[in-house]
């Protein structure tokens, strides 16, 4: 049997038992030979190919036989035999190359698919990602590190799905010696109450156990989940006792994560915690230059007019996720309409983009930093209080609510302490006619919109 036959096989065995499976514990299988009825494959440890040949032989075999290639049984050998006819071999010191024995079993526990996108020399570094980035850059030198784990968070479309792709490309490079396994929490769960079923736990935890870096993405998905926490923890522990790396994500801090077990917060508290911060102008603007240069590429003979890109990174604050994708609409939009990417095409393409960014501003944003600004207690302004020092700020909150949000004037009543939409109304007229008169007033009130507009 040829190994393109082989590939046919494989690509009817995903149909039997699902991409997962077919990822996680055939794709690494090799076919050495076949000869005599029976098929021998290379399998990257002795543990791996125990269990391909509890759960999946049948499976192989039976899809074998479809193919024209009947065999009675299936073996699996660790490792190529050329590899292991030189291990038995007396050979120096220097002459032995333990990273390429361990890059052979570089997929030991296969984990997730990495993004080949998703590397350091794509990730455009600012002001609110450059210690995330330092940190993943040095966990990827693969050389001992002060802190374990590296936990890296933040909102949707910031790069953390991004830095931990990185470093686990980058250690493939760097230290193919090692083992790293990338994989999200789901998988993780997954895995483990699979292993519960089939009663092999055992295996799940040597399994888990044998790695080198091991690299969890959106952690918070255990919270609440207490065998899946008690065995994540335990693996943790004996990472880390084994000085393993371990690289964690999560969309929030470990300690604003609702429902996690208290020993598990305090374990991913003690190596270096790392928030990536909402993208400011000049990262978005830079993350936009970068991808500029590939649609240009890509879709050559198209112009853009000055100030898109900055029109863009103004207006397009959600994530960087929805930015690059504005900027791939727009590329693939004038390309079909044969038009120059200007303002009024932007405008015309991204209108549901544009519209779902603007900002949402709350009342209680307003009532905070108008507090903050006045240095009044955010209690004092929604209380009944009527002194001037508290009374003003509150009737500059009352109209800028009005002003900036499409609340209706009992919603608004209701927000400061359930007063009557009559008080609101009165607070905002009063503000008005002062505005007039008073210039101090005036730059306070302007003031104020620049910062909750920004």
């Amino acid at each position: 049997m040829t190994n393109e036959t082989w590939g046919q096989v494989r690509e009817e065995l995903i149909k039997r038992v699902g991409q997962n499976n077919y990822t996680t514990w055939i794709e690494p299988l090799r076919l050495s030979h076949l000869k005599n009825g029976v098929a021998s494959f290379e399998v990257p440890t002795t543990f791996f190919g125990d269990w391909v040949s509890r759960n999946f032989a049948d499976h192989i075999r039976g899809q074998l036989a479809f193919a024209g290639a009947p065999v009675d049984r299936v073996e699996f050998t660790v490792g190529a035999p050329a590899d292991r006819a030189a291990a038995a071999k007396p050979a120096p010191r220097a002459a032995a190359k333990p990273a390429r024995v361990r890059a052979a079993a570089a997929e030991d526990v296969p984990g997730a698919q990495l993004e080949q996108r998703f590397t350091f020399d794509n990730f455009v570094v600012g002001k609110p990602n450059e210690l995330a980035h330092a940190a993943a850059r040095r966990v990827a030198e693969g050389g001992p590190v002060t802190f374990n784990p590296l936990f890296l968070y933040g909102g949707v479309g910031l790069g953390k799905t991004h830095l931990m792709h990185a470093i686990a490309h980058e250690l493939k490079i760097n230290r193919p010696d090692l083992h790293v396994l990338y994989l999200s929490a789901e998988q993780f769960m997954y895995r483990f109450v699979q292993a519960l079923r089939d009663k092999q736990i055992m295996d799940f935890k040597e399994l888990f156990r044998s790695v080198d870096v091991l690299m969890v993405d959106d952690v918070q998905f255990i919270a609440g989940k207490d065998s899946t926490q008690e065995e994540f923890f335990h693996t943790f522990n004996a990472l880390v006792d084994q000085n393993k790396q371990i690289v964690i994500s999560a969309d929030r801090a470990p300690g604003e994560i609702k429902d996690l077990e208290d020993r598990i917060r305090s374990r991913l508290q003690c190596g270096l915690v790392v928030d990536l911060h909402p993208t400011d102008y000049e990262l978005r603007l830079g993350i936009l230059q970068a991808k500029l240069e590939h649609y240009s590429n890509q879709y050559r003979g198209l112009t853009m007019a000055p100030g898109v890109l900055e029109f863009l990174a103004h207006r397009i604050t959600t994530n960087v996720r929805v930015l690059e994708g504005a900027l791939m609409r727009l590329f693939a939009f004038a390309s079909l309409v044969g038009r120059e990417i200007n303002l009024d095409l932007v405008m015309e393409c991204l209108s549901d983009i544009l519209r779902s960014s603007e900002k949402r501003l709350t009342i209680e944003e307003i009532q905070r930093k108008v507090a903050e600004h006045y240095n009044v207690r955010l209690s004092d302004m929604i209380g009944p209080k009527r002194l001037r020092t508290i009374a003003r700020p509150r009737q500059v909150a009352m109209y800028l609510s009005k002003q900036m949000t499409s609340r209706s004037l009992p919603e608004i009543g209701r927000r400061f302490g359930g007063r009557d939409h009559t008080t609101i109304m009165h607070g905002v007229r009063k503000i008005e006619e002062l505005m007039a008169a008073d210039a101090q007033l005036v730059d306070d009130v302007q003031l104020l919109k620049r910062l909750l507009q920004s």
